[in-house]
């Protein structure tokens, strides 16, 4: 994954699971912003541009999903640049909102090489916007 200077916001409440994330991502070239709830994560965001969020559901305060919809309501540049992180995919709940929200979910357990496909993935479509920004 080429990510010269690209920044991750991690929101996620576990530390363990965060310190692995942020090490697996540093050795990608990756610059990673950690957060243990919605609030922290989202006075980051006043200050920080990140080039893309992971979300975990269960936060402290605030669901994950909640935090989403504040993200991309404040900041519209964010939606398609956020990938929601659970266990319970296929709650009834989380099921109804992914329906209704066209948002990326990476299932825990995951391997961290779903994470970096699709972070490149995101990394490519903005490089194409960026691109086809510049010729117009």
């Amino acid at each position: 994954m080429s990510a010269t200077s690209r920044t991750i916001l991690l929101v996620d409440d576990e530390a363990p699971l965060r310190r692995v994330l942020e090490r697996s991502l540093s050795r990608h070239g990756l610059r990673v912003i950690g957060a243990g709830s919605a609030e922290t994560a989202y006075e980051l965001l006043a200050a920080e541009q990140p080039d893309a969020l992971l979300l975990d559901i269960h936060l402290p305060t605030m669901s994950g999903l909640a935090l989403y919809l504040a993200i991309v309501h404040r900041w519209p540049v964010y939606e398609g640049r956020i990938a929601i992180m659970t266990g319970d995919a296929e709650a009834d709940e989380v099921r109804t909102w992914l329906e209704r929200h066209q948002c990326v979910v990476i299932r825990k357990p995951f391997n961290l090489r779903e994470v970096t496909d699709w972070l490149t993935g995101v990394f490519r479509i903005g490089e194409e916007r960026a691109r086809g920004g510049a010729e117009a």
